[in-house]
């Protein structure tokens, strides 16, 4: 029997449902690397029948977050993998995309709602809160994304960036997330006096550095 507790899907959106709860519990490591997904287990666990959990599995199998060998096993993949390196290429470029249209159209209250995002952050690490210091990291980049206004790059983000989610995690809960806090206030301030090239250099050292200072 699966040992961790999930609540139940108390709503019809059955396959969506079951993918993103256990996408969450892989991402915050209620599910760490290697435990074994037995779709019986999860089934009831979500109070769910197998089908839309295999479903969810695939999914998560095609998203990289999930390790799958046709009758031999199925797992929480590894914090690091090839589909980790290839997700944080495609996440890199995406946010310096999104930068760069974000440079002309940020206003006061924009850059306003990002420093306060990273003092929420540095708030967060200070205190040893990573759940919380993830949340307002988000929120921080979220504004460069939604300023940009282009559909495709948002749901690839979404897609995408929860498979880097574990490394971010591991940052955070170390030293290394004070580097985070300034880099942060670099690319504000780029933004702030509307220098693309700087904004654009900073979001990808964000980006590269979340593998390469570990």
């Amino acid at each position: 029997m699966l040992d961790v507790s999930l609540s139940k899907v108390d709503r019809p959106l059955l396959r969506d449902e079951a993918y993103e709860r256990i996408r969450h519990a892989i991402v915050d490591g209620t599910l760490p690397p290697g435990t074994p997904l037995r779709d019986g287990d999860l089934a009831e666990q979500l109070g769910l029948s197998k089908a839309p959990v295999r479903e969810a599995l695939r999914r998560l199998t095609e998203d990289g977050l999930v390790d799958s060998k046709p009758q031999s096993y199925t797992r929480v993949s590894e914090v690091m993998s090839s589909d980790v390196l290839d997700a944080r290429e495609i996440v890199r470029a995406l946010h310096e995309f999104a930068v760069k249209q974000a440079v002309a159209k940020c206003r006061p209250a924009d850059i306003a709602a990002m420093r306060a995002a990273n003092d929420r952050f540095a708030a967060a690490i200070e205190a040893g809160d990573v759940k919380a210091a993830v949340k307002a990291d988000d929120e921080l980049h979220d504004i460069p994304v939604r300023l940009a206004g282009n559909a495709a790059v948002a749901a690839t983000l979404d897609r995408y960036t929860p498979l880097l989610r574990r490394l971010e995690q591991t940052r955070f809960s170390s030293a290394l997330a004070w580097n985070s806090v300034e880099r942060h206030r670099w690319l504000i301030d780029a933004l702030e006096a509307r220098d693309t090239a700087t904004a654009v250099s900073v979001i990808s050292t964000i980006w590269t550095d979340l593998l390469e200072d570990r």
